[in-house]
């Protein structure tokens, strides 16, 4: 069998603006809400119609385009930054100093995250976990997650780690292992309000700051050395 080349998987998930991953939670809300109005209950077919156009809502994946400098880092999700913090050698997975950038995906956000700089995958790594509330500090260590390392052309490493929340169950990654990924381009979707940390080199610059609203592919959140 043949394997799809990453361009192509990707495009799996740009033809609509709506996240695949969404389609079952819509197909059900929208036969939910036929069903009620069949038998004339309206009520319940007006919840049922509100909380589609939610769900809708929820899993829009709006087409972003932006210029793309070099060495920059790009925020891969949308949301509120509520970490930054300087690691020492012992707290980075890299076992080396560097600084750590936490990212809060409310319910209200767009979940699809996006590659924050131009490298290639060289690992990725999912780790079972609970499922605390994402905006928690400690949430980055216990709850469910999946580490993608992402080696840039310099010979750098970036950590990015999708993380699950309070009720985000599913975590979904279209990216594979030694995939050749640029800035900005989607690479995977969190589902009902998560987090996103990205792990930097410590001689990158910052530009963000706590409780900062970013845009996935839009916002800078720095420059690598």
């Amino acid at each position: 069998m043949k394997t799809r080349s990453k361009v192509e998987r990707t495009k799996i998930h740009n033809r609509l603006p709506v996240a695949r991953e969404g389609f079952p939670f819509i197909l059900i809300g929208i036969l939910i809400t036929l069903s009620c109005l069949l038998f004339h209950l309206l009520v319940p077919g007006i919840l049922a119609a509100v909380l589609t156009l939610f769900t809708i809502y929820f899993f829009r994946d709006p087409d972003r385009r932006a210029e793309v400098e070099e060495k920059v880092i790009l925020a891969p999700a949308d949301g509120r930054v509520v970490e930054i913090r300087t690691l020492e050698d012992g707290e980075n997975p890299f076992g080396e100093p560097a600084f750590k950038v936490g990212i809060f995906m409310s319910i209200f956000d767009v979940h699809v995250n996006r590659i924050p700089t131009t490298g290639r995958i060289s690992k990725i790594q999912y780790r079972p976990g609970r499922f605390l509330s994402a905006n928690l500090d400690k949430a980055s260590e216990e709850n469910e997650n999946n580490r993608i390392t992402l080696e840039t052309p310099d010979g750098g490493r970036l950590l990015v780690v999708q993380i699950a929340g309070l009720i985000a169950r599913r975590i979904a990654c279209w990216v594979r292992e030694n995939d050749l990924v640029k800035a900005g381009m989607r690479f995977g979707l969190i589902r009902f309000g998560s987090r996103l940390d990205v792990y930097l080199p410590r001689e990158s610059r910052v530009l963000v700051q706590r409780n900062q609203k970013v845009k996935a592919g839009l916002t800078k959140l720095g420059y690598l050395p």
